[in-house]
C-alpha cells in the first residue's frame, strides 16, 4: 500500500485557551503550501490539522470564562476552523481531540504502552508549568520559571509514569539511522544534546483535575494532555486500526511541522511512545521559527498580537501568504510588518508579476483578436527565456523538499525579472505595424512563460494563479501539463488585474 506518491503532512493542533494569531495562521499556511505543491506533484496528499481540547490550562480557561469547558472548546475551536476557511487551506480533515474516535485512539495507545509494561504506577513530586503543560528539573528552571517564561508550581501528585529513561540509547541509535527526521539542522543537534543529557521517566497522568481522556480501568486519572494531544496524528488514519488503507498508506510518509516551542515533545516523547508501542515513528519533524512584530516579542500582555484574518480581510489571501512565506527562512525566526508586507506586497506581487500579466495578456487580447497568438521561428532571445522557465520544476523541487519556501519563490521572481526584461528589450508594440509574426512571436513566449509560471506559484498564490491560468484558458493545472504548450488561436478572455497596486487609504 506504500509508494512515493504517498503525502501525509500535519500541523501540530492548536490549543483551544486563546484565539488564533499570526503563529498558527504561519504554520497551517506552510502545510498547505507543501499539501497543493505535492498534489501538484501527482501525490496522493493527506492534511490534517484540529484542535487540542484538554488539559489544566484549559480547564482553567473555560473557568475564567465562566464557561462548562465542552461549551468553551466548541467555541474556540470554532474560531480555528474559521481560520482554515479564510485561508483557504485545503485540509482534509479537522480532528478535536474530543471527539469519540480521538479518545477511542489515545486510550488504545494507552493500553498497548501497559500491555507492553511502559508504564507503571507511582507519584509525581517536582515542577508543573500550566501554560506549557509540561514538567520541568529544578536544573531546568530559570530565575524560578520554566525556560519558556512561564511560572511553575510544585505539584504532588499520584501518577502513572511512562519509561522515558529506558528510551535514550534506542532515540539516538534513531536519530543516527534517520539524518533526516528532525529539521532543520540546528534542530537535531539540540535535541541530540538534550537526549545525550539523560532522560527521566516522564509522568503521563494527571489526577488533580478531570478535564481530559480518562485513563483505561483508572477514572481517578486523565491522561497526560500531550500524550493525548499527539495521539491525534494517529487518530486521522483510522488508529488503532493499523491495517485501514489510510493508515498503510500515509503513516510511512508523515511529516509533521511543528514551531520550535514543541520540538522536544514531537521528537524525544512521541517517538519514544511508539516505539515503545511497536509504532514507527514519522518520517519528518520540521520545527519552524517564531515571529516577532515590528521587533518586538508578541504578546497578549504587550498588546501586539497579530490577527491572521484582519490581515487577510484588509490584503488578501494571496498576499499574506506570499509574505510570510518569502520573507524568511522557514525554520527561521521572522519579523512582522506592515511596511515590510506593503513592500513585497508592491514590489513582488504587483510591479513585478501582476504588471508581467496584465501589460501581456492585454496587449494579446488588444492586438491578436483575444486569441493565443501564432508564433514564428524562435530567436536565442526567445529560447533562453523559456529555458529558465523549463528549468523552474526540478529547482523548486528541491528546494520545496526542504521546507525552503523563501526559494522557491525567490527563484519565480527571477523567471518573472527576466520576463519583464525581455518584454522591454524586445517591444512588441513597435512590431505591430513593422513585423506582426515578430510581435506575434514575442507574445506567444511570454504567454508560454506566464503560464509556467503560473503552474508553478499555485501552492504559494493560489487565488492569483488561478486567476491567471484561467485567463490563459487553461483547464488542467498539474505539473504533468506543465510542458503541454498553449495552443495558438486559442480563443481568451478579456484579462483582469491580479495584483492591483496597494495605496493606502486616506
Amino acid at each position: 500500500m506504500t509508494n512515493e506518491k504517498n503525502f501525509y503532512i500535519t500541523t501540530p493542533i492548536y490549543y483551544v485557551n486563546d484565539a488564533p494569531h499570526i503563529g498558527h495562521a504561519y504554520t497551517t499556511l506552510a502545510c498547505d503550501t507543501m499539501a497543493r505543491y505535492k498534489r501538484l506533484m501527482g501525490y496522493d496528499v493527506k492534511f490534517a490539522t484540529g484542535t487540542d481540547e484538554h488539559g489544566q490550562k484549559v480547564e482553567k480557561a473555560a473557568a475564567a470564562a465562566g464557561m462548562d469547558p465542552k461549551d468553551f472548546v466548541d467555541k474556540v475551536s470554532q474560531t480555528f476552523r474559521h481560520l482554515a476557511v479564510e485561508m483557504q487551506i485545503t485540509n482534509d480533515d479537522f480532528i478535536r481531540t474530543t471527539e469519540p474516535r480521538h479518545i477511542k485512539a489515545a486510550q488504545q495507545l494507552w493500553v498497548e504502552l501497559i500491555n507492553r509494561g511502559e508504564i507503571y504506577l507511582g507519584s509525581y513530586a517536582g515542577w508543573y508549568s500550566v501554560r506549557d503543560e509540561a514538567f520541568y528539573a529544578e536544573s531546568e528552571l530559570i530565575d524560578g520559571k520554566a525556560p519558556t517564561g512561564a511560572p511553575v508550581e510544585w505539584v504532588e501528585e499520584p501518577s502513572y509514569f511512562f519509561k522515558l529513561s529506558a528510551w535514550g540509547d534506542k532515540l539516538l541509535e534513531f536519530y543516527e539511522k534517520h539524518p533526516d527526521f528532525i529539521q532543520p539542522e540546528s534542530r537535531r543537534n539540540e535535541v541530540i544534546s538534550f537526549v545525550k543529557s539523560g532522560l527521566r521517566d516522564l509522568s503521563i497522568s494527571r489526577a488533580s483535575f478531570k478535564w481530559g481522556v480518562p485513563v483505561p480501568n483508572d477514572p481517578d486519572h486523565v491522561m497526560y494532555v500531550w500524550l493525548d494531544a499527539l495521539t491525534n496524528y494517529l487518530t486521522v488514519l483510522g488508529y488503532p486500526d493499523t491495517n485501514s488503507d489510510d493508515f498503510k498508506k500515509f503513516w510511512p510518509e508523515s511529516v509533521h511541522v511543528v514551531g520550535k516551542d514543541i520540538l522536544r515533545f514531537h521528537t524525544v516523547y512521541w517517538p519514544a511512545f511508539l516505539m515503545a508501542a511497536g509504532l514507527t515513528p514519522p518520517k519528518k519533524i520540521f520545527a519552524h521559527g517564531w515571529w516577532t512584530n515590528e521587533g518586538v516579542k508578541i504578546s497578549k500582555s504587550l498588546g501586539n498580537t497579530i490577527d491572521p484574518i484582519e490581515l487577510i480581510n484588509t490584503f488578501g489571501v494571496d498576499a499574506v501568504r506570499y509574505f510570510l512565506l518569502r520573507e524568511v527562512s522557514f525554520g527561521q525566526d521572522g519579523d512582522f510588518s506592515l511596511s515590510g508586507l506593503i513592500n513585497r506586497y508592491n514590489s513582488d506581487l504587483a510591479n513585478s508579476y501582476g504588471n508581467l500579466v496584465q501589460r501581456v495578456l492585454s496587449f494579446i487580447y488588444k492586438q491578436c483578436d483575444g486569441k493565443v497568438p501564432q508564433p514564428a521561428e524562435y530567436t536565442a532571445e526567445d529560447k533562453d527565456l523559456l529555458i529558465e522557465a523549463d528549468a523552474l520544476p526540478e529547482i523548486l523541487e528541491q528546494n520545496m523538499e526542504n521546507f525552503s519556501f523563501h526559494k522557491h519563490a525567490e527563484h519565480i521572481w527571477q523567471v518573472i525579472f527576466k520576463a519583464n526584461q525581455y518584454v522591454d528589450m524586445q517591444k512588441p508594440w513597435v512590431l505591430k505595424a513593422t513585423d506582426p509574426k515578430r510581435m506575434q512571436t514575442i507574445l506567444y513566449i511570454l504567454a508560454e512563460t506566464i503560464r509556467k509560471i503560473a503552474i508553478l506559484t499555485q501552492p504559494i498564490l493560489p487565488i492569483a494563479s488561478e486567476k491567471i491560468l484561467d485567463q490563459l484558458a487553461m483547464t488542467k493545472r498539474g505539473l504533468d501539463v506543465f510542458n503541454q504548450a498553449l495552443q495558438p488561436g486559442t480563443p481568451l478572455p478579456e484579462p483582469k488585474g491580479v495584483f492591483p497596486r496597494w495605496v493606502e487609504k486616506a
